[in-house]
């Protein structure tokens, strides 16, 4: 006849409820702050950070928009005369999240330009 063999004891799985995902997500993606060394202080892997987050963001309600978010930009064309403008400056600048920033310059192909902006959709 076989052996069976009973585990008792507290559950080897432990329970996060939303509070302490929120709480451990909130000090994990700080500014300045390592995810890594936050899993590590929490025994948890950074994979189930990035889950967390994941899932945060997939199941928040759309943020209202402020101007920071992706969207549509007015644009503003200024006639400035027969000049063709110096290769040194911009002719698009695309500001994005965390500092980012996208320039496309006067000397850039068409089908260069049309890449990068539809990669930004």
């Amino acid at each position: 006849m076989g052996q069976i063999t009973v585990f008792s004891g507290p559950e080897r799985r432990r329970r996060w409820n939303d509070e302490q995902r929120l709480q451990i997500l909130t000090e994990a993606f700080a500014p300045g702050a390592c995810p890594t060394e936050v899993a590590r202080r929490h025994e948890i892997s950074t994979g189930q950070l990035y889950t967390w987050r994941s899932k945060l963001l997939v199941d928040a309600p759309p943020a209202p928009d402020d101007g920071h978010g992706p969207g549509f930009a007015e644009a503003v064309v200024i006639n400035g005369g027969d000049s063709p403008l110096p290769c040194s400056s911009a002719a698009i600048v695309i500001d994005l999240p965390r500092g980012r920033r996208i320039t496309i310059f006067p000397s850039a192909s068409p089908a260069l330009t049309a890449a990068a902006l539809k990669a930004l959709r």
